[in-house]
């Protein structure tokens, strides 16, 4: 009996929208989006008396969301930008002129936003979650209406108050809500894993098997289209670290070096440097599980499509292994950086992208390898984390894109090397440790740019 199996779309996981941080970008753009809606639907008085709009950052929101962009991503939210289909120049204009104010509908007139409506608030906040942000509208101290927003790690989010899915009401033929539990299903309907993530996505978001296919193509598409972009883009990223790229010169390097055996690993670094190097420019990228690790499986899928030919077919079976690795970290952990430190990110990103390659590898292959090289992936960066220096996702993010992308590659040799049998060690453990290990990680090691390499700051 499962008590609680995951409901989640594999596009939920896999989204597609602005850099640099799914938990300060796209998160905050889609509650402010939401916090729009609602406005709409107030008493007409409500609308007529209100004179203002306020925005209330609270933990790392608070802490790095300047130089995540997170004030720029909520008034785009409130513009009525969605995360898909931002134009990512337009996107960085936003508040460049502090000056400049920016008409939002209420009923049948508009309030202005600017700067001095967004408050990066720096006390504690009584919250369930790191990542709070409080959306107001007032009459001048008087608030309106409100609406408390969680942003809890890959551009998912959560409204205070908003009733939870009870259990079973989303149903899905196939149940599981660890990796144990995946395991029993695979074996009691003899079925594939490809089987059960296709039956269970095609429940869960009503789209057939040439929908979903043609979906995974898409989001492939724009990972590919990100590391492309960051394979061309020379010059300074955005912000006060001015730091330059380095993707195009590794991969005119990688090149040069054909013949060597280090080429192999140059390519592989320039793919994910290029893509996570988009991601710190604003750019659109896929959350993989989040922004901030949006350089790791980008990078893999690209080296897999180009240098080992993978066809459509494998590639598509590679990405519902990392999903479901993917979806059993979220649901018995955490993806954010704000909850797990850079483990929930990097890491997860890492056994993900370990479980693609091994299933790409492996197309008769057994879960047991898959579950292996996950667990491999995860255990290898237990502990890591999240200190960007200045709040931009840069250093050392775009790094540890490339690194995760490596630990990920030798997680999957490991895990096919004859020996999977032989691992002690489940997932389903190693997640228990990851979330054990994310409650006691001091906060300032999550995302606050109060610790660790952080404290660099003045060396940049």
């Amino acid at each position: 009996m499962v008590s609680a199996p995951i409901t989640t779309s594999v596009f939920d996981l896999f989204k597609v929208g602005p850099g640099p941080s799914s938990s300060h970008t796209i998160g905050p753009m889609k509650a402010a989006f939401d916090f729009r809606q609602r406005l709409t639907d107030l008493q007409t008085d409500l609308q007529q008396q209100a004179d203002a709009i306020h925005v209330h950052l609270y933990g790392s929101l608070s802490a790095t969301g300047k130089g995540h962009g997170t004030d720029r991503a909520v008034v785009a939210g409130l513009l009525g930008w969605q995360p898909e289909t931002t134009d990512p120049d337009k996107l960085l204009d936003l508040l460049r002129d502090p000056a400049q104010v920016y008409a939002i509908p209420v009923g049948n007139r508009t309030l202005s936003i600017g700067p001095q409506q967004i408050h990066f608030e720096r006390v504690r906040y009584d919250s369930p979650y790191h990542n709070t942000m409080v959306l107001r509208l007032a009459d001048g101290d008087d608030t309106l209406f409100s609406e408390e927003y969680y942003s809890v790690g890959g551009g998912f989010i959560i409204r205070k108050g908003e009733p939870e899915i009870a259990p079973g009401s989303l149903s899905v033929p196939y149940p599981y809500g660890t990796m144990t539990e995946l395991k029993a299903q695979l074996i009691t309907h003899k079925i594939t894993l490809d089987e059960l993530m296709l039956a269970n996505e095609a429940a869960l978001t009503g789209r057939n098997r040439t929908e979903i296919n043609q979906r995974l193509d898409q989001i492939l598409d724009f990972m590919h289209k990100a590391v492309r972009r960051g394979l061309r883009h020379k010059g300074i990223l955005p912000g006060s670290i001015k730091l330059s790229r380095k993707a195009p010169i590794l991969f005119q390097q990688a090149k040069g070096m054909s013949q060597s055996s280090d080429s192999f690993l140059i390519f592989l670094n320039a793919y994910c440097l290029a893509a996570s190097e988009e991601n710190a420019a604003g750019g659109i990228v896929v959350t993989a599980p989040t922004s901030g690790a949006s350089g790791v499986i980008p990078g893999l899928t690209y080296l897999a499509k180009h240098h080992f030919h993978y066809d459509k077919a494998t590639l598509r079976s590679g990405m519902l292994a990392a999903a479901a690795i993917g979806f059993l970290v979220k649901h018995n952990a955490s993806i954010s950086g704000a909850e797990m430190g850079c483990m929930g990110e990097i890491g997860t990103a890492s056994a993900m992208g370990a479980a693609f390659l091994t299933r790409c590898a492996q197309p008769n292959g057994t879960i047991g390898a898959i579950e292996a090289a996950a667990e491999i992936g995860i255990e290898h960066h237990l502990g890591m984390t999240c200190d960007p220096i200045g709040g931009y996702v840069q250093i050392p993010c775009i790094e540890r894109n490339a690194m995760g992308a490596v630990k990920a590659y030798n997680a999957f040799l490991l895990a096919t090397s004859g020996a999977a049998s032989f691992q002690k060690i489940s997932l389903d453990s190693v997640i228990k440790v990851m979330k054990a290990t994310g409650r006691d990680m001091s906060t300032k090691y999550k995302e606050t740019s109060e610790a660790g390499l952080a404290l660099s700051a003045t060396e940049c």
